[in-house]
């Protein structure tokens, strides 16, 4: 089948998407909640025998705002997303720092009293271990103490079989000796069925241990997440504390003030966030003093676990992973995820993060601006959400981006939301839809609840419509519309050039796939809602004066498929890219300039070609090109969606290529048809500028909505 798809980019380089968005699912189990009194698991190396500690216990309160629901069809397992387990913003405040320190502190006292030795243990708040979901091995950094996602242990342990590496601050066992202990639980882990990864989170000193992990062990299915890789200690502050620390005499020394100070965070910039986020401010400068006065109580803990000769060691530790993690670099072959802190006072993470994703052949970073070096034990770091946008979770051998697939929270959801609020407000988008008996509405009642339906269309400029179509779909009628996208979303260029797929994340988080047909025909079984761009990156990248002309490809193979499975089609017609930019500098611009047509060529080169058997020898070129434009005053974004074609039991009918063809032209017929509607109608509108809608939000309220021309 010929491929389809979008693909879009801001004239900023930021990414305006290639775009097609689907609903999903895997037909795995969800985990059961999780138990509410806490018991550690505690396994040494040696034995395989468990002895329990009990840990101070912690109630969470869980919301439910999003459920897959699944139902079975064709012996093809298809979920609409309904309800998914809402674990965000509740089960991130439900643990803090001094939770940490408090745990710690229990953790410290077990192994002191039985010897000692480094041991895995499994916090049972990550919900019972099942072999349906990969395992992933946390590997702490310097502190040893195994803890450092405990602000993220609920929601990993819905995803993931967790287990926990502790070093005892008395313990020496040297950094080859790690790496073979975490080695044979790799090994053991690999040898038991069923095939599925084994994912490595370390930090500072944990993702050396990781790297040498992967080096040693090329064909094993790793995933490594690095958080702040201590590979760069030669260039860190922490090498030259060394002969410093040696000569501070005392246990409780300047060091580990110090090191309490980045765990704790920046006071005053924590009252001025939750000020701006609506937080009376004097309540919160007295609870961050309390806070505060409590954390300082804790420099004793913090002596516990890193006494003198213990900080000593580590740092010797550090000196000889990073030289050994570094000399092995040509040998991962693992995947890798680089997460790197802007405000890491301890390694120069960031510049170590692009160092490192030149290095290491399958890599992406992340980076967290205003985050330090402890990263998970920060607000604005949840490690699941950071998985999820990155599309790096799987669980098998392969990552099929249909089944694998997690749909977004409420909490994600509100976050992706507001980020894009500003193009939602200035456009304020009319969204209509038709009734089965032919009526026009506002609004998506006459969409379809159940799927599989595919929503086809035209693209506009930069695909700004999808920034408001996806997430008006969620918000207003809980579907989740999902995307066949251009490969360049998802594969990362390693001699650079094209964006960084970074800024796509959101878009992979509410369901974009590569395009394909294998892709499309998942999604189609999985009784998605897709949305569809036939004319993909030449509409959305097109030149001055082809605001809303459609380039369709002469291949009608989307309407084979949606017959094949009785899907609903959807014309729609978009406007309002004429209202919102104006293109200036185009591709016939650009290509007549050498700098820009040499950029373009080159770029055009390094995609995958989608449309290289198409006859239309415009569409199927797709020249990659950024069109420079320049804002208007805001006018509107319309969207109205046709009556559903129904094409359940046609299948053997649209067969024939013939009878495929004609409906082909049938939807595109439709879809102009629906463009013309709106640019008509529009000018009727009394609201199309944005000063009369502003002025009337004014007078009604800010979160009301915005009327329209009359239908």
């Amino acid at each position: 089948m010929a491929t389809v798809g979008a693909c879009i980019f801001s004239t900023d380089l930021s990414p305006a998407f290639c775009r097609d968005t689907t609903s999903s699912s895997s037909g795995k189990p969800k985990r059961n909640p999780i138990n509410v009194k806490r018991v550690l698991a505690v396994s040494t190396e040696q034995s395989s025998t468990a002895t329990t500690v009990n840990i101070k216990t912690a109630s969470t309160r869980r919301g439910f705002v999003e459920k897959k629901r699944r139902e079975e069809a064709d012996d093809e397992t298809r979920q609409r997303v309904n309800d998914v387990e809402e674990s965000g913003e509740s089960e991130r405040k439900s643990k803090s720092l001094k939770d940490y320190f408090d745990e710690a502190k229990e953790m410290i006292r077990s192994s002191s009293s039985d010897g000692g030795a480094p041991r895995w243990f499994s916090p049972t708040e990550c919900g019972s271990h099942t072999h349906d979901y990969p395992l992933l091995l946390y590997l702490p950094g310097i502190d040893g103490v195994g803890f450092g996602l405990i602000r993220q242990h609920e929601r990993l342990g819905k995803i993931f079989d967790v287990s926990c590496l502790h070093i005892p601050a008395k313990d020496r066992t040297s950094f080859t000796g790690l790496v073979k202990l975490i080695e044979r639980r790799v090994r053991s882990e690999n040898e038991r069925p069923p095939n599925r990864p084994i994912y490595l989170v370390g930090e500072s000193l944990g993702a050396c241990l990781a790297l040498a992990v992967a080096a040693r062990n090329p064909d094993i299915d790793l995933m490594l997440i690095l958080s702040n890789p201590a590979t760069s200690f030669s260039n860190s502050v922490l090498q030259a504390t060394m002969p410093l620390l040696e000569l501070i005499p005392g246990q409780i020394n300047v060091t580990l003030a110090y090191m309490l100070s980045l765990m704790t965070g920046d006071p005053l910039k924590l009252a001025v966030d939750n000020a701006v986020k609506g937080i009376a401010l004097q309540p919160t400068i007295q609870e961050l003093s309390q806070d505060l006065a409590a954390m300082s109580s804790y420099l004793s803990v913090l002596a516990d676990i890193l006494p003198k000769e213990t900080l000593l060691w580590k740092l010797e530790l550090l000196k000889s992973a990073s030289a050994y993690a570094n000399a092995r670099l040509h040998a991962v072959k693992a995947q890798s995820l680089i997460l790197c802190s802007g405000r890491d006072q301890l390694l120069p993470s960031q510049e170590e993060g692009q160092r490192l994703s030149c290095a290491l052949p399958i890599c992406q970073t992340r980076c967290f601006e205003n985050n330090g070096h402890f990263l998970f034990l920060e607000d604005g770091a949840d490690l699941v959400t950071i998985i999820k946008g990155a599309s790096y979770y799987r669980r098998g051998r392969s990552l099929d981006y249909v089944s694998d697939f997690i749909p977004p929270t409420t909490t994600e959801f509100n976050k992706i939301y507001e980020n894009n609020r500003w193009i939602i407000d200035i456009s304020s988008p009319v969204m209509l839809s038709t009734l089965e008996d032919g009526k026009i509405v506002r609004g998506l009642s006459g969409i379809p609840a159940e799927g599989p339906v595919l929503f086809v269309g035209y693209h506009n400029l930069l695909g700004f419509d999808v920034y408001t179509l996806v997430p008006e779909f969620m918000k207003e009628a809980n579907i989740l519309v999902r995307g066949l996208a251009h490969p360049v979303m998802f594969n990362k260029s390693k001699d650079g050039g094209l964006p960084d797929i970074g800024p796509f994340d959101k878009l992979r988080m509410m369901g974009a796939v590569p395009v394909s047909g294998i892709n499309f025909y998942k999604l189609m079984s999985s009784k998605s809602h897709v949305l569809l761009f036939p004319g993909g990156m030449r509409e959305a990248l097109h030149r001055k004066g082809e605001e809303y002309k459609l380039f369709w490809p002469e291949s009608s193979e989307f309407v084979r498929m949606a017959a094949a499975f009785g899907a609903k089609i959807i014309p729609f017609g978009a406007v309002g890219e004429d209202d919102l930019a104006q293109i200036v500098f185009d591709y016939d611009d650009q290509m007549k300039i050498p700098y820009f047509k040499s950029q373009i060529e080159e770029w055009t080169e390094r995609l995958v070609k989608l449309r290289r058997g198409d006859t239309n020898e415009e569409v199927a070129k797709q020249e990659v090109h950024f069109p420079y434009s320049i804002p208007k005053v805001p006018g509107r974004y319309y969207f109205y969606f046709g009556k559903p074609i129904e094409t359940e039991g046609r299948k053997r009918e649209l067969r024939d290529k013939k009878k495929a063809r004609e409906l082909y032209l049938e939807i595109k017929s439709e879809v102009e048809k629906d463009i013309a509607y709106l640019k008509e109608k529009r000018e009727s509108d009394p609201y199309r500028n944005i000063l009369s809608r502003f002025i009337y939000q004014a007078m009604n309220g800010f979160n009301s909505q915005v009327p329209t021309f009359e239908i």
